[in-house]
């Protein structure tokens, strides 16, 4: 690859792909979205990308113009003859798609990587994707990053004497466990049954978590009606605190609400989504730095391994 890329923003990531250019070292590139009256929109670069190396930045999280977005900035370059395009999204939308887990269901992260590589990209660059095996959806290689590089160090840096790492469903406990050992902490595990997407019927807490700091690791929250649960049912089983990390805040509905009156003390996140709105209980730890030092790693054909701790 060349050591002269070009940069861009989609519209849901410009403040984040800001970050990302200023880290590497550059400036976004000038781009424009077209708006028609209808709601169609077109994807217009105001710069030369013939032979260059360009990085597309933009999470696909609701509503799915931002994915249809991505796709047309993609066809765009590819018309424009770039000469690599890289798909940089630091939130994977789609993701909880992975498996025919029921009959007559789509395998919607299949079918955005089918998308993205019939629309012309060369390389995928993502964050803490749902399921790890999303990976080899894709026929082009695939860079996939871990909040762990800076999740853990803010652990460690507001350590107390009495923490324990708890996972908040079995699915998460692979992740929950790379911390645990990471961090010399113990773990717990909560165990819930779901009566639909986005409903718990009840949680069962496995481990003993009286008088200690509670840590719980996932990679998303979506609704919190999951974490805020898991933090009253931890505080009731003795717990003296709760601070959830998760990677991706997609915060929809009454989140917000549910958090302030959870027994959550805190929510720290990544910028991989922008949040809708300000909290007290909310903090933003940004990910411009780590995807901007993978950026230069790959453009002068680096290991990116020394970016992970786990």
């Amino acid at each position: 690859m060349s050591s002269t890329p070009k940069i861009f923003s989609g519209e849901g990531s410009q403040v984040l792909a800001a970050k990302i250019a200023k880290a590497y070292g550059c400036e976004l590139g000038k781009m424009k979205i077209q708006h028609f009256s209808d709601g169609e929109f077109q994807p217009v670069f105001e710069e030369t990308v013939r032979g260059c190396d360009v990085f597309l930045i933009q999470s696909t999280f609701p509503p799915a113009d931002h994915l249809l977005e991505l796709l047309l900035m993609v066809d765009a370059a590819k018309r424009a003859s770039a000469r690599n395009i890289i798909a940089v999204m630091p939130y994977f939308g789609y993701a909880r798609q992975d498996r025919k887990d029921k009959p007559r269901v789509a395998i919607g992260s299949k079918l955005v990587a089918n998308l993205l590589t019939a629309a012309g990209v060369t390389r995928i660059m993502t964050m803490d994707l749902h399921a790890d095996q999303i990976q080899g959806f894709f026929d082009v290689p695939v860079d996939h990053l871990y909040a762990s590089a800076l999740f853990a160090g803010h652990i460690k840096n507001n350590a107390t004497d009495n923490m324990i790492v708890v996972a908040p469903d079995i699915g998460g406990s692979k992740r929950a466990n790379a911390y645990s050992k990471y961090l010399g902490l113990e773990m717990a595990m909560i165990y819930k049954q779901r009566a639909a997407a986005n409903q718990v019927e009840g949680m069962t807490l496995i481990g003993d978590v009286k008088g200690k700091d509670v840590i719980m690791i996932d990679d998303m929250v979506d609704t919190a009606g999951t974490l805020c649960k898991a933090a009253d049912l931890l505080i009731d089983n003795g717990a003296k605190s709760v601070t959830a990390y998760c990677t991706h805040p997609i915060l929809s509905g009454s989140a917000y609400d549910k958090i302030e009156k959870s027994k959550l003390s805190k929510l720290v996140v990544t910028d991989t989504i922008p949040l809708k709105q300000s909290s007290s209980r909310i903090e933003v730890i940004s990910v411009a730095d780590l995807f901007g030092d993978v950026i230069k790693k790959l453009l002068v054909d680096e290991s990116i391994s020394s970016s992970f701790i786990f």
